[in-house]
């Protein structure tokens, strides 16, 4: 007696006909399509075990079902892009949603890098400094005038010098005597200390601390031998060609 080769799911003799195997099991065409096919996006009748099935995010259309939702080419083999679950070309993509670079007014097509600014898109190659015209890419850059620098040329450009390291200051600075200093640069010419904050004084147009400034060139109390500073009001008393601080001065008669 002959073994009997049904379809798993009507039980049909399948001997002399075309069968479809799922996990092991044959199955008739008329039953595997019923139960496993998936449906057309498109035309949304099932997609037959004799047809191409394409698939992207879990939705499935026939071969001739597979194109671009606005001008309906075929978008099989194709790249494509995704807008509210339609499907498009890049060129439909592109004219209908796709940013136009601020610089050379061209499409920034799809997949494509682009940069951004506050509302307004760039190519990479576009999105350049104004005064050097290399790309800024992820550099930093500054704006200024509606033009965009890097930073090397805009320091070059637009950033005061320090009169001491003759290097471009940033952020910050001290002003003395109508020159832009680093913070770090203006400091003491004796000790080399920031003056930045601190009470200094100045002798033959050179910043020194007090500290320095009395160990140089202030007098020197003939009581005490402390330095006689002259700053900030202090008072002192002279004679005879030599100095004394107030307190120090005691004058004994005979």
């Amino acid at each position: 007696m002959t073994e009997r080769f049904d379809c798993h799911h009507c039980k049909e003799s399948l001997f002399g006909k075309k069968y479809i195997l799922k996990e092991e099991s044959p199955y008739c065409v008329k039953c595997y399509e019923n139960l496993y096919s998936n449906t057309c996006e498109e035309c949304k009748k099932p997609i037959g075990a004799d047809c191409k099935d394409l698939s992207y995010k879990d939705r499935h259309w026939h071969e001739t079902c597979f194109h671009c939702f606005q001008c309906k080419n075929s978008l099989v083999d194709k790249p494509f892009a995704a807008k509210e679950e339609h499907l498009l070309c890049t060129d439909c993509y592109s004219n209908e949603y796709s940013s136009k670079c601020n610089e050379c007014k061209k499409t920034i097509m799809p997949g494509t890098r682009k940069m951004e600014y506050k509302g307004n898109s760039w190519h990479e190659t576009c999105f350049i400094c104004y005064r050097c015209q290399q790309p800024i890419g992820t550099k930093s850059f500054i704006p200024k005038d509606n033009q965009n620098f890097c930073v090397p040329c805009y320091e070059k450009q637009f950033a005061m010098q320090c009169v001491q390291c003759k290097k471009a200051i940033t952020t910050g600075g001290v002003t003395y005597r109508e020159q832009p200093w680093h913070k770090e640069c203006f400091v003491c010419t004796g000790c080399k200390k920031q003056l930045s904050g601190q009470r200094f004084t100045s002798r033959d147009e050179f910043a020194y601390c007090l500290s320095c400034f009395c160990n140089l060139y202030a007098k020197k109390c003939a009581g005490c031998t402390n330095p006689i500073s002259g700053l900030g009001g202090t008072k002192y008393i002279s004679f005879e060609e030599r100095q004394w601080h107030n307190d120090c001065f005691n004058f004994t008669s005979k």
